[in-house]
């Protein structure tokens, strides 16, 4: 058994109304900023799955993205391996 680290980052789907996104993005010529647009936000979970591979570990980390941490309905999310915090000792491609 080996711990993974996993980050599951969760976003509003596009076409999807963003509040928080849109507050942001008015407050900015406030600060001055004139050259950033489109924003949005979402929100990032990290957690650690102790697992005999780093695919079963992930397919954990799926499931809970699906039934806990987003809602389908409105949300997307992505899972992203993170380096260096796994006991085993393995190359992730860089995307």
């Amino acid at each position: 058994m080996s711990d993974f680290r996993y980050a599951v980052n969760v976003m509003p789907k596009p076409g999807i109304l963003d509040p928080q996104g849109r507050a942001v993005e008015l407050s900015l010529p406030h600060l001055h900023v004139t050259n950033v647009s489109k924003v949005r936000v979402g929100r990032r979970v990290e957690l650690t799955v102790t697992a005999d591979s780093e695919a079963e570990g992930r397919t954990v980390v799926d499931g809970l993205a699906k039934e806990l941490l987003s809602n389908p309905l409105i949300e997307v999310y992505a899972i992203e391996l993170l380096e260096g915090t796994s006991s085993v000792t393995s190359k992730v491609p860089a995307l």
